[in-house]
């Protein structure tokens, strides 16, 4: 297994904004594949704004009152803004398994495994991409997950709500479910602040590249 000490660990203060977040994520990807960087966590805060995947559908997006950036990421559109964390993991999985499925889940997973450490049952749900839990008896969506994966090397990654705005999530149908809502760990009456998510991310790390090394498969 990649021992986990070799990746870089990067923690943004304030709110980076997404284009300079997306030409930093670009250059990183090349450089590893060059072999002249690091793999990276990256953990960072945006302004609001909007994102749209590569499948977004323009019908979900409601009410544009923030920037629409194009992501390059799978999925549809989604949110970020203040309050929420999110993680790009540039790892390059020629020497983790070549297996992009496999990736996605392990990152499910180590958001799962977090929520966990911060007291918080989360799951995946068949056929929904994603971070779900349970809110007032109602299952709603507490993660996102959007990636993509360019000669082998990853870009994107997660979005966990801690404590945004749940209101700017009306401006788009996040990532086309409108059949289920949004909600936070503050809505859940759970906000440990950043530096205790941060925490939780880091002590199920070793996990979560165990989970990204998968085996090659064959054929």
């Amino acid at each position: 297994m990649t021992d986990p000490s070799a990746i870089e660990w990067q923690q943004s203060a304030g709110r980076v904004p997404y284009p300079e977040a997306l030409a930093d994520m670009e250059a990183r990807a090349n450089a590893i594949f060059a072999g002249e960087a690091g793999e990276r966590i990256w953990l960072l805060e945006h302004p609001p704004l909007y994102t749209a995947g590569t499948s977004a559908d323009p019908a979900e997006l409601l009410d544009p009152r923030f920037p629409v950036y194009p992501a390059g990421r799978g999925g549809r559109y989604t949110y970020h803004g203040p309050g929420q964390r999110v993680g790009y993991i540039q790892l390059n999985l020629a020497n983790h398994g070549r297996d992009v499925r496999c990736f996605v889940s392990a990152v499910e997973g180590w958001v799962i495994a977090a929520l966990a450490e911060l007291g918080v049952e989360a799951w995946r749900a068949p056929g929904r991409i994603g971070i779900w839990t349970n809110d007032n008896g109602r299952e709603a969506k507490i993660g996102a997950i959007g990636v993509r994966v360019r000669r082998w090397v990853t870009l994107h990654g997660f979005s966990l709500n801690v404590d945004p705005d749940l209101a700017h999530f009306g401006g788009i149908v996040p990532c086309g479910l409108a059949e289920y809502p949004v909600t936070s760990l503050a809505a859940l009456g759970r906000n440990p602040g950043m530096q205790a998510v941060d925490d939780a991310l880091k002590q199920s790390f070793s996990a979560f590249l165990a989970s990204v090394d998968c085996p090659q498969r064959s054929g």
